[in-house]
């Protein structure tokens, strides 16, 4: 009986995707990564190094970088795509006619199908079809300690519990454990909104409001995302773990966060456009604020620090407006009917 260790491609050689195949191929499984860009694909390829996203962390040797996609899925028991929203609907339509029979799709990918707004495990459903086992990989992990191997926790949702189960088992590892959970409509919103709550928290530490405003941001943050979230059909205990709470305070502290970086930068009074120039890498907070205020605007769900993001990153009014606003919102009870209520 064989022993060998299910093979992976990994679509997407940006830091995260790469830190995630390296993950996967230290863990013994044959691990492929694709990308885009030929130096890349040589640097990881001749030098075990991404050295435009993950410079200077060493790559396992067994890790096979590839430009083609229909190569890299041949012989995949496993695909993980890892690619930014944007692209997120191309990869599977490029990935549908090449994937192998039996290989489930997982996806590290957070934010929505720009445009339509859609989740993307809806997306994954409609372009690959019934049938094919669907997961997410979500919560608070920064790509570039995931490649040095310091701990992390990140949880599997996903409808097929014995996919899930493949999923976490690929991943988990000495120094990262991943747990399951079948709510993947909460884990997609709480891994998408909490970039946008970031923005605030970054814009708040930006002009120097201290710390008390930090806290006071990732809580009433947290509020807005868990009442959205069971107005949409998910549940409230997604939220409270990895996918959104643990997710939401390592994007809005942590500095190697790229949406904390845009608040940040905002609110020492940069604009936009400078802002994300210097980031260098997509920020999705920019499209995802829209598609989160689209759905709480659909339900009737009141957010208003999300909202007043959105206003700041379209540059309609300053980080200091609408600090002005937020503070100007009437007193109430911080639960007056229950924790959904507002």
């Amino acid at each position: 009986m064989s022993t060998a260790k299910p093979a992976v491609a990994v679509l997407g050689s940006g830091s995260w995707g790469t830190a995630l195949a390296s993950l996967i191929a230290r863990n013994g499984h044959p691990t492929t990564i694709w990308g885009r860009d030929p130096a890349q694909i040589a640097s990881i390829n001749q030098r075990h190094e991404n050295t435009r996203y993950l410079p200077g962390v060493p790559l396992p040797e067994s890790l096979v970088a590839t430009g083609d996609l229909a190569a890299a899925v041949a012989g995949a028991d496993l695909v993980l795509v890892v690619t930014p929203s944007h692209a997120f609907t191309e990869t599977l339509k490029l990935l549908a006619p090449h994937r192998r029979a039996q290989a489930g799709v997982a996806w590290a990918t957070k934010g929505f199908e720009p445009g339509s707004g859609r989740f993307l495990h809806e997306v994954a459903g409609d372009v690959l079809g019934d049938g094919v086992p669907l997961a997410i990989v979500t919560g608070p992990s920064f790509a570039k300690e995931v490649a040095q191997g310091l701990p992390t926790a990140v949880t599997v949702h996903s409808d097929d519990e014995a996919f899930a189960l493949e999923v976490a088992e690929t991943l988990h590892g000495p120094t990262f454990r991943a747990y399951t959970g079948n709510d993947m409509l909460g884990a997609e919103l709480g891994g998408a909104m909490k970039n946008v709550l970031a923005v605030a928290t970054g814009v708040a530490d930006g002009m120097n409001l201290g710390l008390n405003a930090r806290a006071g941001l990732i809580t009433r943050g947290l509020n807005e995302m868990l009442r959205l979230n069971v107005a949409l059909g998910g549940r409230a205990e997604t939220l409270m773990g990895l996918a959104g709470l643990g997710d939401l305070v390592l994007t809005s502290t942590g500095d190697l966060s790229r949406n904390r970086r845009l608040g940040l930068a905002l609110g020492r009074g940069q604009s936009i456009k400078e802002a994300v120039a210097a980031i260098g890498q997509v920020v999705e907070s920019v499209q995802t604020a829209d598609e989160v205020m689209r759905l709480g605007e659909r339900h009737g769900i009141e957010l208003p620090i999300s909202a007043l993001v959105r206003e700041v990153l379209h540059e309609r009014i300053t980080p200091i407006e609408g600090l002005k606003r937020l503070l100007a919102r009437e007193q109430k009870p911080e639960y007056a009917e229950g924790l959904f209520e507002e």
